[in-house]
């Protein structure tokens, strides 16, 4: 939350002179590979777009904070809601390990599995203490 309240605080144009003056300062080649991306990308950056990362950036992390606090709590709707969160993340993880199969993408994956199979075991097994009458 405070990432996307500082993003909108700062906007565009302050936000593209901090990149400028971290590059220089971390001598880094403006025009090589990664800094000239990110530099090309923040010049793409306008108000408006701060505006919207920002406000994702805050819904993004307000939705973790309920999940969080109910997880905490142990109410059985959350259970619900990290399994499908986590599971969301699917398609987009096979398809990096697909066309890029770096490490980094398979061990996202494997733990992302056991995450969403952990919540999927507290939901059958809640299921089952229910049935019972536990």
């Amino acid at each position: 939350m405070i990432v996307g309240f500082t993003l909108h605080e700062l906007g565009s144009v302050e936000i593209q002179k901090l990149f400028v003056e971290l590059v220089s300062h971390l001598h880094l080649n403006p025009s090589s590979q990664l800094p000239g991306a990110i530099y090309h990308a923040i010049h793409e950056v306008n108000n408006n777009n701060i505006t919207l990362i920002a406000a994702g950036t805050v819904l993004y992390a307000s939705v973790r904070m309920v999940e969080a606090y109910g997880l905490w709590h142990a109410f059985a709707w959350t259970e619900w809601f990290a399994m499908a969160s986590g599971a969301i993340y699917f398609p987009f993880e096979i398809d990096a390990v697909i066309t890029r199969g770096h490490w980094l993408d398979w061990a996202a994956l494997l733990i992302n599995l056991v995450v969403v199979a952990y919540m999927a075991t507290l939901i059958l097994n809640r299921r089952k203490a229910k049935k019972l009458g536990v």
